[in-house]
């Protein structure tokens, strides 16, 4: 006859109560793992890889935005290579220098006007190219690389092809007859700077065309069949399927042309000879590069890029705000 052996209960750990075992107490070594995968995130490695790219950042966008801050609030001026000179504290001078500028008040209305040519029209064509160019069969490649060839092109090859277009004796001049305007496109105060506009937007159309294509491969094609089996005709169905599926690429294209517009410069400099006529094309940056470089005043020059910075983030908030808000 077998005898039943009741099993023996396990010792409770020290400091367990009758209620049973607690939670147990983490190990002192959890707190440094912990504490070094918040700092390096959950993928060191990618840190690494990352690495150079910060390293390059910090010296070329980072540490020059922040001496520029601190040579906006000094009297600055350039220097003999190891030359100690006494660059003092002028607070808001050189802002207040900025602002009663004439040139640079016309500098920024300029750059208003581009941006508001530019950047609509770069969302839109880019988008309807886009679209299009995603539904062709027969010489995809040819029409895409077609777009993307201005991008890559040299400024100086193609303004020489503008400046025949749009000069007095041009080409559309000649096509317009007694409908053109005088004085001509690029010497005119009215005209210079949309042209400009109209410029850049086909030379950089072929980059945000890529973007939008990209962005268009996401777009599940069960919506479209969706709005087919609806009624949906193709505007309506472009305006309720594609527009709201590629609104994370068009906020990245606004904000990319805005930013792009903003640091114009080779296209006023080289189609109207540096920003004319009486300054009815110059940019910021062509103010800057005049003030800093060619009449050796860099503290107003930094104090120019610090207002546009400012202006540019602030354009960018809005436009994240109101057209990525549901991103």
């Amino acid at each position: 006859m077998t005898r039943s052996v009741a099993p023996t209960a396990s010792p409770l750990p020290p400091g367990a109560g009758a209620a049973g075992p607690g939670p147990a107490a983490p190990a002192a070594s959890d707190g440094q793992p912990r504490r070094k995968r918040r700092l390096l995130g959950p993928n060191p490695f990618g840190l690494v890889l990352s690495a150079p790219y910060l390293v390059f950042v910090a010296l070329v966008f980072a540490y020059p935005l922040i001496y520029s801050f601190w040579i906006s609030f000094h009297d600055f001026f350039f220097a003999a290579p190891g030359a100690e000179v006494d660059r003092p504290f002028v607070g808001f001078e050189n802002f207040a220098t900025v602002l009663s500028d004439p040139a640079v008040l016309q500098s920024f209305r300029n750059v208003g006007v581009f941006l508001l040519i530019n950047v609509p029209l770069t969302v839109v064509l880019s988008l309807l190219l886009a679209t299009a160019l995603n539904k062709i069969v027969h010489f995809r490649t040819f029409l895409r690389v077609s777009y993307y060839v201005p991008y890559v092109t040299a400024s100086v090859a193609v303004v020489a092809v503008w400046i025949f277009l749009f000069n007095g004796n041009g080409l559309v001049n000649q096509i317009l007859g007694p409908l053109a305007p005088s004085p001509s496109w690029l010497i005119s105060e009215t005209w210079a700077m949309p042209i400009i506009a109209l410029f850049v937007t086909w030379k950089q159309l072929g980059f945000y065309i890529l973007l939008y294509l990209a962005a268009l491969q996401g777009v599940p094609k069960e919506l479209y069949e969706s709005a087919s089996t609806d009624g949906a005709g193709r505007v309506r169905s472009f305006f309720s399927v594609t527009v709201p599926g590629v609104r994370p690429a068009t906020v990245l294209v606004l904000l990319v042309s805005t930013v792009t517009g903003a640091n114009l410069f080779t296209e006023p400099y080289l189609l109207t000879g540096g920003g004319g006529p009486n300054g009815a094309s110059a940019s910021p940056v062509l103010i800057m590069y005049q003030r800093g470089l060619q009449q050796g005043q860099p503290d107003v020059a930094a104090a120019i890029g610090v207002i546009l910075v400012i202006l540019v983030l602030i354009i960018a908030w809005l436009q994240n705000r109101f057209v990525g808000e549901r991103d």
